[in-house]
């Protein structure tokens, strides 16, 4: 399951750097714009401290964590809708993405040029925000322009969607993005398709200077008040802050760090988690003594799908999957323990995973 969140922003707000942090990658970062040309792209491992305690009482041969992408998409400038600063080429790289991460500057320093001259990251949030939504007023316009003579024919299913593409359109009008609207199911399944950047959900990132890391500062207060209403995250994370502590060697001396900022772990990996709960994933485990593993499935997926994540014989030869839950394992010790404890499940076709479910799955090919 490749999924990928995008990381967008003005120039010189520091993601480069956070990249560089999420995936051991070396993005090239510099004190100018457009350094990034080409989106980089990392897989990173989602910290899960759940396989460790799997780990200590399976004993297995490897262990392997779930991952997810993330793509370090050049800094967008006002006017990327139109073509200015390559724009069409990166705002075509969000498009396939499955999320935004939204960097925002949230500190100052006169040593790192801004690209509009002063700090304000409500201003940069809404020229991002602008460039996105004027990008997908187009893509809606060119949609609508050739449905419109389809519609005629009378096809309840085109109508329906013509109807949404005019009602997003209008949505769009108005300075609003595409996720700040209401769908039903089949709507939602309809608006995916059109893969229009601002339905993605989004998070914004405040880059902060070190004393700030902790508690945040006017600047980050400003971008949580602009974005009360818009149902999204906002995480505070010092980008240099954190290559530093990628720079360390030990995990004593990075902890020291942590704990010189009054920190409890460094900041990517809440920003890892939080993405990953942004794309809408839960994980669930396979443990045995060759392997313990966690696996990646969307919320709400039947025991067949979270099969199907492994091999896709398993999801069409699905008979039954035999499930025990994180904390049952983890309190009595043993499978035999949790089967004695009449806490061994056996699941059918439509059992929904539940995230931290221990699974193995019987198939007939």
């Amino acid at each position: 399951m490749a999924l990928k969140c995008g990381i967008v922003g003005l120039p010189n707000v520091g993601k480069s750097t956070l990249f560089n942090c999420l995936s051991n990658a070396k993005a090239q970062s510099a004190n100018y714009p457009f350094c990034t040309i080409e989106p980089n792209v990392g897989t990173i491992s989602v910290p899960d401290e759940r396989l460790e305690k799997l780990e200590e009482l399976v004993k297995p041969e490897r262990v392997l964590p779930t991952t997810m992408e993330i793509v370090d998409i050049a800094g967008l400038v006002k006017g990327a809708s139109k073509g200015e600063g390559l724009g069409n080429q990166f705002l075509a790289n969000i498009r396939e993405t499955d999320a935004i991460i939204h960097v925002v500057r949230c500190f100052e320093d006169d040593n790192i040029i801004h690209v509009d001259g002063s700090i304000d990251p409500v201003r940069d949030k809404e020229v991002i925000d602008i460039e996105l939504q004027l990008k997908d007023w187009e893509s809606i316009e060119k949609k609508i322009n050739t449905m419109a003579r389809a519609v005629k024919s009378g096809d309840k299913d085109l109508i329906k969607e013509y109807d949404l593409a005019v009602a997003i359109k209008a949505t769009l009008e108005e300075g609003k993005s595409i996720r700040s609207m209401n769908f039903d199911e089949k709507e939602a399944v309809i608006v995916q398709a059109m893969q229009l950047i601002t339905s993605k959900p989004v998070m914004y990132l405040c880059n902060v200077d070190e004393s700030s890391v902790k508690d945040g500062n006017k600047y980050v207060d400003a971008i949580r008040e602009s974005v009360k209403d818009e149902d999204a995250e906002v995480l505070v994370i010092g980008a240099a802050i954190e290559a530093d502590i990628m720079d360390l060697e030990t995990y004593d001396e990075r902890q020291m760090f942590l704990d010189e900022l009054g920190l409890e772990e460094v900041g990517v990996n809440r920003l890892i988690r939080s993405a990953y709960s942004l794309l809408n994933l839960d994980t669930y485990f396979t443990a045995g003594v060759k392997e313990v593993r966690a696996w990646t499935i969307h919320k709400g997926s039947t025991a067949p799908q979270a099969a199907g994540v492994i091999h896709t014989d398993f999801e069409k030869g699905f008979i039954r999957a035999e499930v025990m839950k994180y904390n049952d394992f983890i309190e009595l010790g043993s499978e035999n323990a949790v089967k004695d404890a009449g806490k061994f499940r056996v699941e059918g076709k439509e059992y929904i995973v539940e995230d931290g479910d221990i699974m193995h799955f019987r198939f007939n090919v």
